[in-house]
C-alpha cells in the first residue's frame, strides 16, 4: 500500500509491475472504480493481476472520498476528477508517456472525461459498463438520493460491527459519509451529459463493454456510432454486473485489447 499526494489530496495506490515487460511493452493501465461502495480492490484479481502477468505495468487508486484516499467536503466533480488523476499521473512519474484507463461504471465515465480534456495523457481506452447517457445518470442520481435519506442517522454501521461484519459495516459508513457529508451527489447532478460531438473528438482507439441486458447499452452503442476508433462487446446473459459476472470473457477482451497496444507500439521501441 502506497499514499500519493496528488492535487493537495493523499491517494491511495497500488502499483503491480509487468511480470515480463520486455521490449515494446505496451502502455501503463491504470484502473478507475465505481462510485460509493466501490475500490480498486474490486479490479485487483479480476483484472489488474492478470494484466501486470500479462506483462503490462498497472496502477490502481481509490477515487477521492472512497477506500482509503481522503474524503474532502467538495471536489467531486468530472473536471476535478481529472484534475486529480493527472496530477496523480505526474506524481508517479507516468505523464511522459500516454496511458491505457480502464474504467468501470462511473469510473469509465471519468475515464472518457480524461480522454477528452487531457488526450495527449490517454493511449487507449476500456469502458465497462459506463454512464454515457442522461436517463441512466438520472436514475443512478435518484438512487444515491433515496440511500442518502436511508442512512442518514442510521445505525447499521454499528449494528453490522456488533454482529462481526466489519467489511459490511466500513462499505456503508463510507457511503453514507460520501452521501451526507460531502457534494458528491450535487456534484454529479451539475455534470453537462456528453454529447455525440465529445464522442467524434476521442481520439484514442475504445473498447466499450456491456451487459446484454443492461440499461447502459444505448449510450454504448451512440459512442460506437460516433467515436472513430470504438469497438463494442456485448457480453450475453449480463446486466451492470459485468466486472465479477462476466469476469473471464471480459478478461480475454480487456487483455486483447491491451496485448494490441503493445503491438501497436512495438515498432517505435525497435526504432528507438
Amino acid at each position: 500500500m502506497a499514499e500519493i499526494l496528488a492535487n493537495s489530496l493523499r491517494f491511495h495506490v497500488q502499483r503491480l509491475p509487468a511480470a515480463d515487460p520486455g521490449p515494446g511493452a505496451g502502455p501503463t493501465v491504470v484502473f478507475l472504480h465505481g462510485l460509493v461502495v466501490d475500490n480498486l480492490s474490486s479490479f485487483y484479481c479480476t483484472l489488474a493481476v492478470p494484466a501486470a502477468r500479462a506483462g503490462h505495468d498497472t496502477v490502481l487508486y481509490d477515487l477521492r472520498g472512497h477506500g482509503r484516499t481522503e474524503r474532502p467536503p467538495t471536489g467531486y466533480d468530472t473536471g476535478t476528477a481529472v484534475q486529480d488523476l493527472t496530477a496523480l499521473l505526474a506524481a508517479l512519474g507516468l505523464d511522459e508517456h500516454p496511458v491505457h484507463l480502464v474504467g468501470n461504471s462511473y469510473g469509465g465515465t471519468l475515464a472518457l472525461h480524461t480522454a477528452l480534456a487531457r488526450p495527449e495523457l490517454v493511449a487507449g481506452l476500456t469502458l465497462i459498463e459506463a454512464p454515457l447517457h442522461g436517463p441512466w445518470i438520472e436514475n443512478m442520481l435518484d438512487t444515491l438520493s433515496v440511500a442518502a435519506i436511508g442512512l442518514e442517522g442510521s445505525q447499521v454501521p454499528r449494528e453490522l460491527t456488533s454482529i462481526g461484519a466489519r467489511k459490511a459495516a466500513r462499505l456503508t459508513a463510507t457511503a453514507d459519509a460520501l452521501l451526507n457529508r460531502t457534494t458528491l451527489i450535487d456534484d454529479i447532478a451539475a455534470a453537462r451529459p456528453f454529447t455525440p460531438e465529445d464522442f467524434a473528438r476521442v481520439r484514442c482507439p475504445v473498447l466499450a463493454v456491456c451487459g446484454e441486458h443492461s440499461e447502459l447499452v444505448p449510450g454504448a452503442r451512440e459512442l460506437a456510432r460516433h467515436a472513430p476508433d470504438c469497438a463494442l462487446r456485448i457480453l450475453p446473459g449480463l446486466g451492470h454486473d459485468v466486472l465479477q459476472g462476466g469476469t473471464e470473457e471480459l478478461r480475454g477482451a480487456v487483455l486483447g485489447r491491451l496485448a494490441e497496444a503493445a503491438r501497436r507500439r512495438r515498432p517505435q521501441a525497435v526504432t528507438a
